[in-house]
């Protein structure tokens, strides 16, 4: 038994898995608080921008964070910034009971918006400690099969989160706002002393002199990768944030006759359903898409391929609500199912990214790289989130998509640079590949 186990600790296995258990933990918060708010200040009567209003502040200060995290990461190891992200979301919550109805609508905004910025804080230094320690922490003899260890954390991260949405929407609608938040601060308070106090070796812990302008790649590939990333999430949340939550929220409020309490747990269910989709699906992408024996230019490839096929989605599901002219059964059944198969291409695409990132990135420089790349999807997140609730009040259900599959467009366009430079073979060899 001890042979065992100072194996595993040698071998960084037993850290992954804390970690992977953290990041869940995390991640069940995150999506739950989400829908919280989203649900709640809808009932509240927020319109769409207001509410996207509220999400800003969140995908700004994931941009700020990412491009610090991975050199605070670098200079004071990855502990300290798993922890950190825990213990901010933890206070977030915490504080959000504070909200008074009597406030002012604009007073409300802005403390919830600086609360949504903390929470959007805690999120990176989480996401990117936990995604930095795949490439630490994957044994000398299985990089080979780093896509397989990547794809196993961000899928269950992703199908925890999408719990985390219907377990938002249901304790809204069971519990209440500020119980749900105080219940959710407690759970999460456990967990990290949990994984504080048993957290095994395994973690770099920093090192003294690494300047901050290292945080910047020199690297193209993970340039022009960030930049496919921007507009590839941009293409999710322009429907995903406010749009398609509160159409069927809309539908099933009014159209369907069912009650506010109903109607939460049917949007929250759709959401918890397509994340969970989505994470299954980005575990499942190494075995898809056959990539094992697979060189980067053709992985590279893949990813442009993937994306083409995301754009036709939300083109298609725009022409269909342009020609219902309005709320019809047909069509939100066609959006069922369209967004659906929309999780299946994304989630392939994303799972595709996240290995491209750690491949390209070297071990030295994993969390520098991976913070660079994480702020270029904040970026996407906070260009989607505003355009959402824009696009939706400004243009209607058919003017959200179709600002989607733009959006998606640009991604493919990004894509196509990479795959053109690494044919070239103008790219520098990845330590990963080795």
């Amino acid at each position: 038994m001890t042979t065992t186990t100072t194996t595993w600790r040698e071998s960084g296995v037993l850290a992954y898995i804390f970690v992977t258990l953290a990041y869940w933990a995390f991640m069940l918060t995150d999506g739950a608080l989400r829908m919280l708010v989203l649900l709640h200040f809808h009932t509240l009567g927020f319109t769409p921008v207001q509410i996207a209003y509220l999400f800003l502040l969140y995908e700004f200060m994931g941009i700020v964070t990412n491009l610090s995290a991975g050199w605070i990461a670098a200079r004071f190891g990855m502990t300290t910034t798993l922890y950190a992200g825990m213990g901010l979301q933890i206070v977030g919550l915490v504080a959000l009971t504070q909200l008074d109805p009597a406030w002012s609508l604009w007073l409300s905004v802005a403390f919830v918006m600086g609360l949504q910025g903390l929470a959007g804080v805690a999120k990176d230094l989480t996401k990117m400690s936990s995604k930095s320690a795949v490439k630490v922490l994957v044994p000398g003899d299985a990089q080979g099969q780093l896509f397989k260890w990547v794809a196993r954390l961000t899928g269950s991260k992703n199908a925890v989160k999408g719990l985390g949405f219907l377990l938002g929407a249901g304790l809204l609608a069971l519990a209440g706002f500020d119980a749900a938040l105080l219940g959710m601060a407690a759970l999460l308070a456990g967990i990290l002393a949990a994984v504080v106090v048993a957290m095994p070796g395994g973690l770099p812990k920093g090192k003294k002199g690494v300047p901050f302008a290292a945080v910047f790649s020199a690297d193209p590939r993970v340039n022009l990768l960030s930049a496919a990333r921007v507009f590839l999430f941009g293409a999710r949340d322009v429907w995903f944030v406010v749009g398609i939550p509160i159409y069927f929220y809309e539908v099933l409020a009014r159209s369907a006759g069912m009650t506010t309490r109903e109607a939460f747990l049917a949007v929250g269910c759709f959401m918890a359903v397509w994340i969970v989709g989505y994470g299954i699906v980005q575990t499942l992408a190494p075995r898809v898409l056959r990539a094992e024996g697979k060189d980067l230019a053709q992985t590279s490839a893949m990813a442009r391929t993937w994306v083409a096929g995301l754009t036709a989605i939300p083109a298609a599901l725009a022409l269909a609500a342009l020609i219902s002219g309005g709320p019809a059964p047909w069509l939100t059944t066609l959006l069922v199912a369209g967004l659906l198969v929309f999780g299946v291409v994304f989630a392939v695409n994303s799972s595709l990214h996240s290995y491209l990132i750690l491949a390209f990135s070297q071990r030295e420089r994993v969390t520098m790289d991976v913070g660079f790349y994480y702020m270029s999807n904040a970026a996407g997140r906070f260009l989607g989130t505003f355009l959402s609730g824009l696009s939706y009040q400004l243009l209607g259900l058919a003017g959200c998509l179709a600002v989607a599959a733009a959006m998606a467009a640009l991604s493919w366009f990004w894509a196509g640079v990479l795959v053109r430079r690494a044919a070239r073979g103008d790219s520098p060899a990845p330590a990963a590949a080795a």
